[in-house]
């Protein structure tokens, strides 16, 4: 993993330079793996959490010593209006905004539909979907100014369903999935380019939570390539996808990262 984290850092695309992207649920996982890398980037980088201050605060940090620039800043993404604070802040702070990566999200427990509750739908759902639209709707006005884009964060459980007790996470998950391919068509004539990057399994806090070893295992047998990913793993989808340069004719697609384990 550190060597690829090396590689990914040596790795040069001139026009991120300058860039102010802000990427929520940034702390720790796949979103503080994109965050090293745009900063790396010489991208100007706004670190969203929640509960992890301690982890953001360490990231922030890192990119700081390593001659990045940051801001970090807390919200609960889940509640309404939070959502709309951290972009306007960030953006407010950049002065700009050029990209934004919605990347926060969580399953909030494995639960068989028998229990699901109003108020764990509620929760699953403004976390996973509503916070996304939140922040597109936030954002656009700041995007359209100059172009930019937009890097959704799904699951392969948008596709297959979800697991044991992820129902609602990979419905959620499909909302986002399917907003993504609207927005693509949406926002084109406003030079905003909208695309998403769908992680299988890969080992992150988010599995720590909620898998455990046995489950894990089994999920690996079913992966081609014969192991777990990690975050380092995903983040040259969203690199990819950030850079006009590489993908500026991509717009409204999904990039599937999972070891074969899907193969649309």
């Amino acid at each position: 993993m550190a060597e690829l984290a090396q590689l990914l850092a040596s790795i040069r695309l001139p026009d991120l330079a300058g860039k102010a992207v802000l990427i929520t649920g940034a702390s720790t996982g796949i979103g503080a793996a994109v965050a090293r890398a745009f900063a790396a980037q010489s991208a100007k980088v706004g670190v969203h959490y929640n509960a992890s201050r301690e982890p953001a605060e360490k990231l922030g940090e890192e990119i700081r010593a390593a001659g990045g620039t940051v801001h970090l800043i807390q919200g609960d993404v889940s509640r309404e209006g939070e959502t709309e604070r951290v972009v306007e802040e960030t953006a407010k702070t950049f002065g700009h905004l050029d990209g934004l990566i919605n990347n926060a999200g969580g399953m909030l427990g494995r639960k068989p539909t028998s229990e699901y509750t109003d108020a764990h739908y509620a929760a699953v759902m403004d976390l996973n979907a509503r916070s996304v639209l939140a922040a597109t709707r936030a954002a656009h006005p700041w995007l359209k100014k100059q172009g930019g884009f937009i890097i959704n964060t799904t699951s392969i459980a948008a596709r297959n369903g979800g697991g044991n007790g992820a129902i609602l996470y990979a419905a959620s998950k499909g909302f986002v999935s399917t907003i993504t391919r609207g927005h693509a068509k949406e926002f084109v004539a406003d030079r905003i380019r909208v695309n998403a990057v769908a992680p299988g399994v890969i080992a992150t806090p988010f599995h720590e939570r909620y898998t455990d070893d046995e489950q894990m295992e089994l999920q690996r047998k079913s992966i081609p390539m014969g192991f777990v990913g990690t975050s380092e793993d995903c983040v040259g989808a969203y690199l990819f996808l950030a850079s006009p340069t590489l993908s500026g004719y991509i717009t409204g697609q999904i990039i599937e990262v999972n070891g074969g384990q899907l193969m649309p």
